[in-house]
């Protein structure tokens, strides 16, 4: 893994490691990934069997609630470390690729509201939804795994 230039200053990283942010955080994510594997199996076992939409609806719901939570509590960890609640250099695309996952979650609680698409096209984009939250926790862990191997090599700014 290429380490240019580190994610966290010496301030910035006494500061992540003093709030209480970062157990939050710590806590919620992978909760999060387990509620995302729930839901997974069971919309993927309505779109496979036609059994089980309310189940498989009240965990988007479920997953989309915890999404935002998260995101909150990360917005207000990210101002508490790099003093902006989104954006941040180090995170910049990450927070960028956080607003697809975001949209895609929000377009399926609008659509499952207002209507205008079927059991299965609310499935397809809770899906959608999905695939996105895969790809964003990927890019979070990529990041993480670098902040270690900065921190255990001693790479500071």
């Amino acid at each position: 893994m290429k380490m240019n230039k580190p994610l966290y200053n010496q301030e910035q990283r006494a500061r992540r490691d003093a709030t209480v942010w970062t157990l939050v955080q710590g806590i919620l994510a992978p909760i999060q990934f387990l509620v995302c594997l729930i839901s997974l199996s069971l919309v993927l076992r309505y779109l496979l069997t036609g059994d089980g939409y309310a189940l498989a609806t009240i965990s988007v719901v479920i997953k989309t609630v915890f999404l935002y939570l998260i995101m909150l509590t990360g917005c207000i960890w990210e101002k508490v470390v790099f003093g902006k609640y989104l954006f941040a250099e180090s995170f910049f695309w990450e927070d960028v690729f956080s607003m697809l996952v975001i949209l895609l979650h929000t377009l399926y609680l609008y659509f499952l509201y207002e209507g205008g698409m079927s059991q299965r096209g609310l499935m397809y984009l809770a899906l959608a939804a999905y695939a996105s939250y895969f790809i964003n926790a990927g890019q979070f862990i990529y990041k993480l795994r670098i902040a270690r191997l900065q921190m255990n090599k001693g790479v500071t700014a």
